[in-house]
């Protein structure tokens, strides 16, 4: 992996600013982890993220090292996650309880600098800018972001810091679309459609929410045995199937599903999960990044049959004022983060970190700096 877009920090300044600017936050990072949208940003695999150089990252947990002016929420010293999901608190999206959309600090892939001046934070050995990636730019020993990015931890679980760093993106999401998205309902029937880390947080949500069915599809069987630790009760490997998958889980779950998640960003995939839902109130939650401009594969009329479709940023989850709340549900065991981190690695052992997560072998690895 060592090419021009390398996303290793190395010869990279920690921000050069003694405190982050106004309504800035700047972090020591402690624990960071790897999500596949790492690995789709340092691929390329859009135009919005072909933007280098740039640091990658947005799954971390880390200590408040410094403020700027305006910042009352968090302060020196705090335990925080950085989410690339901002929450201003003061936008009409903010203010409104059926969206955790954030129209200032929104996740927004083709944001390279900070909003306040609009310039990066962050430096080369040459004074040169280095971009910053999805809010927030966690393969760094410091950085600096929005305070509407940070979600303030409570200390009496910060013995736990590691296993928050999962709330800044995957579990976060998954487990969220099957309790805001969706809200799974006890007894229902589910279908996850990709079994990495999101689809698996689904399962983890849709059990702890008493599904009686959970469904999972992949073409990795190694995934199995993971998937039955999440609460997921049958398997579908799509390739040792006669038939479409929608065919066979109208067959395990007679007529359809009540959920049906679609978590690898594949229209194909996407199509299968909408039909394999129950006609009259099937429902679909979109999670996976879909990154070609292909639109939806699915006729207007088909909706004319009572199914519906909808996407998740977030899980749903409001960052600053819900995810902390959310943290000690989890604190509490009512989702199990520890079954999530598969790997354990020094930050410079960041590429093997990489190549785990290509090889199918990790769900997280978290590194710790």
């Amino acid at each position: 992996m060592e090419n021009e877009k390398h996303h290793s920090t190395n010869g990279v300044r920690k921000p050069s600013n003694t405190k982050g600017k106004k309504m800035e936050v700047r972090i020591k990072i402690l624990f960071t982890s790897i999500c596949h949208t790492d690995l789709g940003a340092w691929h390329g695999e859009n135009e919005a993220q072909r933007a280098y150089p740039r640091i990658l990252g947005h799954e971390a947990s880390g200590i408040v090292e410094s403020v700027g002016e305006g910042v009352t929420d968090v302060t020196e010293g705090d335990y925080v996650v950085p989410i690339f999901n901002g929450e201003c608190g003061e936008c009409e999206c903010c203010k409104c309880p059926k969206t955790n959309i954030c129209t200032k600090f929104g996740v927004n892939p083709m944001k390279r600098v900070m909003a306040g001046d609009g310039t990066s934070r962050f430096t080369n050995k040459e004074g040169k800018p280095i971009f910053h990636f999805l809010n927030t730019s966690t393969f760094s020993e410091y950085t600096v972001v929005e305070s509407a990015c940070v979600v303030k931890i409570d200390s009496s679980i910060s013995h736990g810091l590691k296993k928050m760093t999962l709330l800044s993106c995957g579990v976060s999401t998954g487990v969220g679309a099957a309790w805001n998205t969706a809200n799974v309902q006890p007894g229902s029937k589910v279908a996850v459609f990709g079994l990495g880390a999101v689809g698996l947080a689904v399962a983890e949500g849709a059990r702890a929410r008493g599904a009686s069915k959970i469904i999972g599809v992949d073409i990795n069987p190694s995934k199995f045995s993971k998937g039955r630790a999440m609460g997921v009760t049958d398997f579908i490997n799509p390739t040792e199937l006669e038939k479409p998958v929608h065919e066979k889980i109208r067959e395990m779950s007679k007529g359809g599903v009540d959920y049906s998640f679609e978590c690898v960003g594949d229209l194909d995939v996407l199509r299968e999960a909408f039909l394999s839902t129950h006609e009259g109130w099937g429902f679909t939650v979109v999670l996976g990044i879909h990154s070609t401009p292909k639109m939806l594969p699915i006729h207007p009329m088909e909706l004319f049959d009572g199914r519906k479709i909808t996407g998740s940023v977030f899980g749903g989850f409001k960052g600053k004022t819900q995810l902390p709340l959310f943290a000690q549900e989890c604190t509490r065991g009512v989702v199990e983060l520890d079954k999530f981190i598969t790997h354990e690695l020094p930050f410079d052992k960041i590429n093997e970190a990489f190549q785990l997560l290509v090889d199918g072998e990790s769900l997280r690895c978290v590194l710790h700096l």
